[in-house]
């Protein structure tokens, strides 16, 4: 009954967000921001309790990056909520019209999903990013984050609805699952009577479990083991900065790079160099044979290029051609983002036609792929499938379209 309750709370909440004017959507965003910040000490002290638990649990540095919350990040967690109020409305968009031979006319028109599920780990951030990007865009959401998180994803909430109901608006237009278990998620994944669209948030585990279990039609975000291959015509300190900064700026995020892809002619002018770099922060380099006679490193096994470490950890592989290097990154990659480092335009080229990712650069850090950085706003997840979305997912990822017809009196013969 509980999640029953949840489920008719959001579809019936579905039915006046959407009707909400851009306007009216836009000033209480404005005000949950300002509400997050005004309330960040309360935030900031239920986030404690389960940073202090995530320690005492001895969670990997990674995973406690990701959950922990402190002022510059609640002021960063507003300032993409107005970044998202300052975008254009997704919604009511003529997307295309035309007039029939018998005087209908036709318009296809940008709607909201509905009620989106969102299954999330110990991102708390995510539970003010899904709030913000799913009202803006007219939809009501049901949050399912992890046991590891929920003090700060319930003082989030809490939040959040105070200022909704604080406006006389349905504060079911975002509801929290309280319930940690994992019988509770999973009951949650059939749930399909009353959400439209389930987005799982996190690692490999979660979204296959999500993907294979569910129900309700799932877009999947991928883990991400995002490649940097550095090319034997590339600029060796581009190189290094680009893999330093991919490798550590944040450890525990899914566009950080994981593994390393190193044309065999410029690895000796490469490795030395990228080794010392990395010795800063203390990244543990698990090489192939070619790379362990250039530099001191640990072997590296046929399961660390496939793995997504969030952690000091990066691998590297050694090939012959770009050729070789795109055909490894499509076998092991998880069609997240990926790299060339090179000042070959037709290496560059290939690249970017041949790897099958949502995002694939060229001499850019990996970590750029975000739906902040590329504009959109917060984002909901970064999409590694091809249908509905693909990539960073914004506003516009999250409306489907209707087709309005209007006649005077045409009946079909």
């Amino acid at each position: 009954m509980y999640l029953q309750t949840l489920g008719e709370n959001a579809k019936n909440a579905k039915y006046t967000i959407g009707l909400l004017s851009e306007e009216r959507r836009n000033s209480i965003l404005l005000k949950v921001a300002d509400a997050l910040i005004s309330n960040a000490s309360y935030i900031i002290e239920q986030n404690k309790i389960d940073y202090d638990k995530g320690i005492s649990e001895n969670m990997k540095s990674g995973l406690l990056d990701r959950l922990l919350l402190d002022e510059k990040r609640i002021d960063g967690i507003a300032e993409g909520i107005r970044q998202v109020v300052s975008l254009p409305d997704p919604l009511n968009r003529i997307l295309s019209e035309k007039t029939l031979q018998n005087g209908m006319h036709i318009t296809k028109i940008s709607v909201p999903l509905g009620v989106i599920g969102i299954i999330y780990e110990s991102r708390p951030n995510v539970t003010a990013d899904a709030f913000s990007l799913t009202f803006k865009s007219g939809n009501v959401c049901i949050l399912k984050g992890g046991s590891d998180a929920i003090n700060s994803n319930m003082a989030i909430t809490k939040v959040i609805r105070d200022v909704l109901k604080s406006e006389n608006v349905d504060e079911n237009a975002v509801q929290l699952i309280e319930k940690t278990d994992r019988e509770t998620a999973s009951a949650f994944m059939k749930l399909n009577e009353y959400v439209d669209v389930l987005i799982p948030r996190g690692g490999a585990g979660l979204i296959k479990a999500v993907v294979n279990n569910s129900t309700i039609p799932v877009i999947e975000t991928g883990s991400g083991n995002c490649h940097i291959y550095v090319d034997k015509d590339a600029d060796t300190d581009m190189a290094v900065n680009i893999i330093y900064n991919a490798k550590t700026q944040r450890i525990g995020v899914c566009n950080a790079c994981e593994s390393l892809v190193v044309h065999e002619d410029i690895r000796e002018a490469l490795l030395p160099k990228l080794a010392e770099k990395l010795k800063e922060k203390n990244v543990e380099i698990r090489g192939d044979l070619k790379t362990k006679s250039v530099i001191d490193c640990v072997d590296a096994t046929e399961e660390d290029f496939g793995k997504e470490y969030l952690d000091y950890i990066i691998s590297v592989k050694t090939v012959s051609s770009v050729e070789e290097a795109i055909a490894h990154i499509n076998k092991y990659n998880t069609s997240h983002s990926d790299c060339i480092i090179t000042n070959n335009e037709e290496a560059a080229d290939k690249f970017l036609k041949g790897v099958d990712s949502a995002c694939v650069y060229h001499n850019a850090s990996t970590r750029f792929t975000d739906g902040f950085e590329f504009g959109l706003g917060a984002e909901i997840g970064i999409s590694t499938q091809k249908l509905h979305a693909r990539g960073p997912m914004g506003l516009e990822e999250l409306t489907s379209y209707k087709y309005t017809i209007k006649g005077n009196g045409q009946v079909r013969g």
